[in-house]
């Protein structure tokens, strides 16, 4: 078996691994497609980001899809055969944010591909994996496994909407519409917002936010004062998605948010200052998120049953052998959005 490790920066490689037999109450998995993820690119480009760095060979990848190859004796409700997708997220169960339900802050997580933790917990982009039963999760017989490999960035936009509060019928700005913002946009549509304006630097992501259900798109790179408008009256939206990691756009959005509106970052930037007189004199809401748990079950629903169509957001699907090559590719935003692994071309 092979799976795509990082090295050091720049230096990704296609090792040999040996493949492991599922324990009890585990699956192996035949791995069919993974999406590269914004934190994949910081491992590939600078060896990690802030405080978290690769102090060890890694495997990369959190985003994937598969066919069950083999079952444990304990498990039900699978058979070798079926298509699932893999939730990365393996919390603990038993520490206290995990009896909150709030497993998305378990204190001994295990997300594959994660060097927050020493030893690294080893990464999903292979050929073979075992996972956890509970990490599998069917999918309809008509859903591309290529989409399925798509619920782990839906499950992200969706639980920085829970965090948002009630968006039906409210007016909504999404700042920077990469996959996870092009997919947020998408549930966004689905809960009811009354009006999505999407902005970004690049015209292809900003095609895609409308073919997801934006109403709106603003190329700042092209007309950075175009937001300007909405700042009038203290501000015309009464939630803003801020999901490019750019400390502009935050700020930039202070201005254009109501008085006791909501921000979500969803992005990762580096250190920014705010200006809090702003925050505090329009009482408004800032709010983090990170990454998701529930969401996971509600994304594969909206995929199976198509009611989110998922696929403008896949811009290019390299095979496994053409990894290095796919890594590169999505580190230029203008021309890519989502960039899949076929892991195995027979899965397709």
């Amino acid at each position: 078996m092979r799976a795509l490790v990082c090295h050091a920066p720049l230096d990704l490689r296609l090792d040999a691994f040996a493949a492991d037999e599922p324990g009890p109450q585990q699956l192996q998995v035949r791995v069919a497609f993974g999406g590269i993820c914004g934190s994949d690119l910081h491992y590939f480009q600078h060896g990690g980001f802030g405080a978290v760095r690769i102090r060890e060979p890694m495997v990369l990848g959190h985003e994937v899809s598969g066919v069950v190859a083999a079952v444990g004796s304990g498990v039900g409700g699978f058979e070798p055969g079926q298509r699932i997708a893999i939730s990365p997220s393996r919390p603990c169960g038993v520490c206290r944010f995990c009896q909150q339900g709030l497993h998305n802050h378990c204190v001994d997580m295990r997300f594959y591909g994660s060097a927050m933790r020493f030893p690294h917990v080893q990464g999903a982009f292979r050929e073979m994996l075992v996972i956890d039963a509970t990490q599998a999760h069917a999918i309809a017989d008509d859903l591309p496994l290529s989409e399925a490999a798509l619920v782990e960035p839906l499950s992200v936009g969706l639980h920085a909407i829970a965090r948002a509060g009630s968006v039906f019928g409210k007016r909504v700005l999404v700042t920077g519409c990469g996959p996870i913002g092009a997919l947020l946009i998408a549930g966004l549509r689905r809960a009811g917002a009354a009006e999505i304006v999407a902005a970004d630097i690049a015209d292809l992501p900003l095609a895609c936010a409308l073919k997801m259900g934006a109403d709106k798109t603003i190329n700042l790179a092209q007309n950075p004062d175009a937001l300007a408008p909405y700042a009038a009256g203290k501000g015309q939206f009464d939630v803003l998605f801020e999901a490019s990691g750019s400390d502009k756009a935050l700020r930039s959005g202070l201005e254009v948010v109501a008085p006791r509106g909501v921000i979500v970052t969803i992005g990762l930037g580096g250190d920014i200052s705010l200006p809090l007189n702003v925050l505090v004199g329009k009482e408004i809401d800032l709010r983090g998120t990170f990454r998701f748990q529930a969401e996971f079950a509600v994304a594969v629903a909206f995929l199976n049953q198509r009611l989110i169509d998922a696929r403008p957001v896949i811009s290019d699907t390299l095979a496994f052998d053409r990894a290095p090559e796919a890594f590169k590719l999505a580190g230029d935003k203008r021309q890519s959005m989502k960039v899949q692994i076929a892991f195995d071309q027979a899965l397709a």
